[in-house]
């Protein structure tokens, strides 16, 4: 399943989500422009390496990316479920939950395999986080998609609380899959449920405390 968009419209501009597109995608084009040693250092300077651990990498981190399907995906995921997290965040409390989402995610990551030396990068665990708040604020939503069945391709619209579970699923299946195992690469797959579960948490508190009359109206 490759998500393209979500059935509710924004109700602010999403100034916020988009400026993090804008910021990513810039990183990620001026390390195009690097040469092979250059892009290495870059890497190893500003990812995150849990066994040399840096708040500042933290940070960095989150905006560097290892391709484009890397970097596509990440944006896609973004654009579809950022705009709406921000409306009922607001844009400054959402810039600060995706920065902390991030920051939830990597330490997560960190904590199950503190020696690993492979450099960690992407917006993945951040963007884990706005997806769970999603999960949270709009269990009503639904997901347009395409399925991929053989040689088959279908456009269909899957309930998001079904499309995000069996992704945040796999991610557990995945992580418990990679502990014991010696990283040389791949998918951070515990930053991705750092992240995610962090979102539920900061969107069942928002939840808990909207009027029961407006939740109603949600999709």
């Amino acid at each position: 399943m490759f998500p393209i968009s979500d059935v509710i419209p924004s109700r602010t501009f999403p100034v916020i989500t988009i400026a993090l597109i804008i910021a990513n995608s810039l990183v990620f084009l001026y390390m195009l422009t690097l040469p092979d040693p250059l892009l290495e250092r870059f890497v190893f300077m500003y990812s995150l390496i849990p066994a040399y651990f840096s708040w500042t990498n933290v940070l960095t981190s989150m905006f560097l990316h290892g391709g484009w399907l890397h970097v596509i995906g990440n944006m896609v995921y973004l654009w579809i479920f950022g705009d709406n997290v921000e409306d009922r965040l607001g844009h400054a409390g959402y810039l600060l939950f995706y920065l902390a989402s991030g920051g939830v995610a990597a330490m997560a990551q960190v904590i199950l395999d503190p020696g690993s030396g492979v450099p960690m990068l992407g917006a993945s665990g951040a963007i884990a986080g706005v997806m769970g708040a999603y999960f949270v604020l709009y269990p009503h939503s639904r997901v347009l998609a395409f399925v991929f069945l053989f040689f088959l391709i279908d456009l269909v619209e899957i309930p998001a609380i079904f499309f995000l579970g069996i992704w945040f699923v796999m991610q557990v299946f995945s992580g418990v899959g990679s502990l014991g195992t010696t990283a040389t690469g791949g998918t951070a797959f515990w930053a991705h449920v750092g992240g995610f579960v962090a979102g539920i948490v900061v969107g069942g508190v928002l939840r808990a405390r909207t009027p029961r009359w407006v939740q109603g109206q949600e999709f």
